[in-house]
């Protein structure tokens, strides 16, 4: 069966990739992935070439995809703990409601596939490396206006964040309680307080994200 004219090979990959992020690679057989795209298997090597290809540029897609709404959030002409308080909570809102259990389809990959998949890995870490460039710069904006001290390490802040944000996502793959997510954001807060220019206290559970 010929491709058909109106393939869009953008919607299909969001396709696959949903199909990938949903099952895991090792469980998403070929014609899981036919379906998902409404592609033959012809048509689906002629427009991917292959099924671990295809993991490549959905892990690619996704780092896409998924940078952009981190980066609006933290855009928003809030103070720095609040645009952060924001982005926790949207995580955390997804988790609850359910789409957001699947986890984050680079931490799926990374605890999936096995760690001699160096292209793979690759993307993950690019991918990862990423959300942490966003945070870094978030973080670079803040210190800009006074609101971090002269000698926070944007780098270490960034990276913790980045392992937050995925440790987040992963607890909520199994435990999607509201008042247990909220517990490791404000967690991550009150990190980001102490590196703050004035220290305010812990909080306490009102002032958690919501």
């Amino acid at each position: 069966m010929a491709r058909p004219r109106e393939f869009d090979a953008d919607a299909a990959l969001e396709r696959a990739m949903d199909m990938l992020w949903s099952k895991g690679y090792e469980a998403t057989s070929l014609d899981d992935l036919c379906a998902a795209t409404g592609l033959s298997r012809s048509s689906f090597y002629q427009a991917f070439g292959s099924k671990r290809n295809l993991l490549l540029m959905s892990l690619q897609r996704y780092s896409e995809l998924r940078s952009p709404n981190i980066a609006a959030i933290l855009d928003q002409p809030l103070p720095m703990r609040e645009a952060f308080a924001a982005l926790f909570s949207q995580f955390i809102e997804q988790i609850v409601a359910g789409p957001g259990r699947r986890g984050c389809f680079l931490g799926n990959c990374a605890a999936e596939l096995p760690r001699n998949d160096r292209a793979a890995m690759a993307e993950v870490r690019r991918g990862l490396s990423r959300t942490e460039a966003i945070f870094r710069d978030a973080l670079g904006r803040a210190k800009a206006r006074g609101e971090l001290r002269g000698d926070a390490d944007l780098d270490a802040l960034a990276r913790f964040l980045t392992a937050g944000i995925q440790g987040l996502r992963l607890i909520g793959k199994v435990n999607p309680d509201r008042a247990t997510l909220q517990d490791i954001a404000s967690t991550m807060l009150r990190c980001l307080d102490q590196s703050a220019t004035s220290n305010p206290k812990a909080t306490n559970r009102e002032e958690r994200p919501q």
